[in-house]
């Protein structure tokens, strides 16, 4: 049975990064770009996800080459649903969901014809109650994954990540970090979304999403991290980007600014997901929310050196421990 379980969703992904070459109907999602990052440093994976009659089997097969165990992966095939994503990051670096045409136009590349039709997710009007149909589904997670100590939820909808969270938490030696859905981070659901908060180790939001859950209440980003512990967890890892990550150790007492590795960026999609698998890694290595971090911070690091969720494994043989060691000497406790 796999060390570490995960949970996200799978994409189709169409990705115009910030230089070079699209990379067009290719495997992505939240899972994956998690995924590498935890693959940097271990590839005991067991992945948990729901897929259409659609999704290509041989991109399936291909995880399972690389080691990890797809048990977890439900092909539904009842199931109709547009598993394309669209990324392109315009002249300001900046990330676009939406107007493939335009942005394929503006870079003088040829529209796909797979990406005929494509419009982003809307909001969900409901965000504590909707559900998305491509969601993982916790009556198909294999039983044996019950027993997998460490798990790291995505961000999907809350409904179905509020019923992962239940099936791993609890009982010695459990862990469970969770990374938010940006949907259902806004003030006004604050007080709906607290009871999942229960069953989870480790908040890891970015900034962004945190500052938007407290917007009007306060601007002080270590008071966020304080009020969120209150409700369960004991470690929150805020992450920022081009700025590192704040890191909360409840437990300890203690604040860590842990600044972001200086790597070259090619891409940084989904560098936020990698730092999560890595943080699992880290916390399942040394039972140490900062050491943790730092795991992460270097597997994002790896990330935007390369296109593509498994890029991280193209690092020379040594660097990402190099780095980890580098890193340390950077952080500091505040």
């Amino acid at each position: 049975m796999p060390t570490f379980a995960l949970a996200g969703k799978l994409t189709r992904e169409y990705l115009l990064p910030p230089s070079g070459q699209p990379r067009l109907d290719s495997p992505g999602g939240d899972l994956l770009y998690a995924a590498g990052g935890l693959a940097v440093w271990d590839m005991s994976i067991g992945l948990i996800s729901k897929v259409d009659p659609s999704y290509p089997q041989e991109w399936v097969d291909d995880l399972s080459s690389r080691g990890m165990d797809v048990q977890g992966i439900h092909r539904d095939d009842e199931l109709t649903a547009d598993m394309r994503s669209f990324i392109a990051y315009t002249e300001a670096n900046e990330r676009s969901h939406s107007n493939p045409v335009s942005h394929f136009a503006r870079r003088q590349a040829t529209f796909p014809k797979s990406l005929l039709g494509y419009q982003s997710p809307g909001e969900m009007k409901n965000p504590l109650r909707d559900t998305d149909t491509l969601s993982p589904d916790v009556l198909r997670i294999p039983k044996g994954y019950r027993n997998i100590r460490f798990a790291h939820i995505g961000p999907f909808d809350f409904t179905s990540q509020n019923q992962v969270i239940g099936l791993f938490k609890g009982g010695e030696g459990r862990f469970v970090s969770l990374d938010p859905d940006p949907g259902y981070m806004k003030p006004d659901l604050w007080r709906g979304m607290r009871m999942v908060l229960i069953g989870v180790n480790a908040f890891l939001p970015s900034e962004e999403e945190l500052r938007s859950l407290f917007w009007g209440e306060t601007n002080d980003l270590w008071e966020m991290a304080q009020t969120v512990s209150n409700y369960g967890p004991e470690t929150i890892v805020i992450k920022r980007g081009s700025l590192g990550q704040y890191v909360y150790d409840s437990a300890a007492k203690k604040r860590y600014e842990i600044p972001a590795y200086p790597a070259r960026l090619v891409d940084p999609t989904g560098a936020g997901s990698a730092f999560c698998g890595g943080f699992l890694s880290g916390y399942g290595r040394t039972n140490d929310p900062f050491m943790a971090a730092l795991h992460g911070n270097v597997s994002a690091s790896l990330k935007i050196e390369g296109i593509g969720p498994f890029a991280t494994l193209d690092a020379m043989p040594g660097l990402a421990d190099a780095r980890l060691q580098a890193l340390k000497e950077m952080a500091r406790e505040i």
